[in-house]
């Protein structure tokens, strides 16, 4: 199988380097990656200055591409130029963090899924919950179990998975969840502050906990177990457009 591997911390993080040498084993892998981290990102894309690739040596061994720009950007580049054949799946990740709930829509991990998802090719974007222990190494080893599970997996067009692990060592992990998104958010606060000069400025606050409810991606990290949910890129709410029609178009 041919991958596109890229994620949102760049190229050095460890995530992505645990997935690359795991991957490498039994797969052909092009790691296009952010030369830097890109976190929350979302799936923003570079339009107003050029995009420059480097070539660079990965630790532990291999090759891959440094792109000055987005996750969605690497992906983008990786089909267009730097791939060569079309692979068959596009992942991102190991993030260093878990992306749940409606942090998913802030996500670049998560938007570089899409963006493969988008170009009509399985996508994975792939994160672990932040912790005393973040198992790369545990949790690179079950994606590359995970897609030859999906290989005879038709999911429908436009529908990316996004995995997510506990912050336990993978081998304790007690089971893998399909979930729905939790209804939780990045940060709802904003602390108000001073520089030296007395000039203002902001800081994103804290989340308020909000317990989440069973069957989330969030209730399932709370149990120690592996979180699958399946997300679409087409954001049309389909169940408002008769009743829409009705209202403002006298039907």
């Amino acid at each position: 199988m041919k991958i596109l591997l890229t994620n949102d911390d760049g190229y050095r993080a460890p995530g992505i380097l645990a997935l690359y040498h795991d991957l490498c084993r039994d797969h052909e892998v092009v790691l296009v990656a952010p030369d830097r981290e890109r976190s929350a990102i979302g799936h923003g894309i570079t339009l107003n200055q050029p995009l420059r690739v480097d070539t660079v040596d990965l630790n532990g061994g291999g090759r891959g591409f440094a792109v000055a720009g987005t996750p969605a950007d690497c992906v983008k580049l990786g089909l267009s130029q730097l791939c060569g054949s079309r692979p068959d799946l596009v992942i991102s990740g190991i993030n260093a963090g878990s992306n749940t709930g409606l942090n998913i829509n802030y996500s670049g991990t998560a938007g570089a899924a899409r963006e493969g998802c988008l170009n009509r090719l399985p996508a994975l974007a792939v994160s672990i919950q932040y912790g005393e222990v973040m198992d790369f190494t545990g949790m690179a080893d079950f994606v590359g179990g995970t897609i030859l599970r999906l290989a005879g997996l038709d999911l429908p067009r436009g529908v990316f998975l996004n995995i997510n692990g506990p912050a336990i060592p993978m081998d304790q992990v007690s089971r893998v969840r399909i979930t729905s998104q939790a209804n939780n958010n990045f940060s709802d606060t904003m602390d108000s502050r001073e520089d030296p000069r007395g000039n203002p400025y902001f800081w994103y606050g804290s989340i308020t906990p909000v317990p989440p409810d069973r069957g989330t991606d969030e209730h399932a990290l709370d149990m120690g177990c592996i979180s699958i949910t399946p997300i679409q890129c087409d954001m049309t709410a389909y169940g408002v457009m008769d009743h829409l029609t009705d209202v403002l178009t006298g039907g």
